[in-house]
């Protein structure tokens, strides 16, 4: 026979492991400091600059 499995149980777990990765993912995403932020917002500051930078302007340029 096969191994008995309480559904109730097997609910929880999954719930808290679901609960588990997006806690883990929250921390990622606003668990950094004023300065990391910052530094963040400026690197990507400069990346869209510097690809502005690259852009061809004309009419043929679709």
């Amino acid at each position: 026979m096969g191994e008995l499995v309480n559904l109730k149980r097997f609910k929880k777990r999954s719930e808290k492991e679901q609960s588990a990765k997006q806690a883990d993912a929250n921390r990622a995403r606003f668990g950094r400091t004023k300065s990391e932020r910052v530094r963040d917002e400026i690197s990507s500051d400069r990346a869209r600059d510097l690809l502005d930078q690259h852009r061809i302007d004309g009419g043929d340029a679709s």
